[in-house]
């Protein structure tokens, strides 16, 4: 593997922990959002990720997303407008602290592979200086 298939590598780790943070940023966002009781909470999605095939440089790829509970969980808050007639709400069962951990994960890779893909690029621009 040479100094492409690491930028590659680390390129696809980029791609995948940047869909992680929106992921996880959509989540956080949506955390406080209400919905009638006989609705659907908001469901968080997480990102499901996929290692490339052992012996190539093929990095990783996001295998798919899984969504969080719609159940949600029921709020009594009777004077809220969307409150049904015994008063309940459904609120999305997402932990702000969780979520808050997976953010924390996810940034640091991405910073990680940004940092391999520089290092990478300055040894590519050295290698061509070379040849002057």
């Amino acid at each position: 593997m040479g100094i492409f298939g690491a930028m590659n590598i680390a390129g696809s780790g980029l791609v995948l922990h940047r869909k992680w943070m929106d992921a996880v940023s959509d989540n956080i966002a949506n955390i406080n959002t209400v919905r009638p009781s006989n609705e659907n909470a908001f469901q968080a999605r997480y990102v499901v990720a996929e290692a490339g095939e052992y012996g190539k440089p093929e990095g990783v790829r996001v295998a798919g997303v899984q969504f969080g509970d719609a159940e949600g969980r029921m709020v009594f808050q009777p004077d809220h407008p969307l409150a049904d007639a015994e008063g309940y709400i459904r609120l999305p069962d997402i932990d702000m602290g969780d979520q808050m951990t997976q953010l924390m994960m996810a940034q640091r890779g991405y910073q990680a592979n940004l940092a391999v893909v520089e290092r990478a690029q300055a040894a590519y621009q050295q290698a061509i200086g070379l040849g002057r």
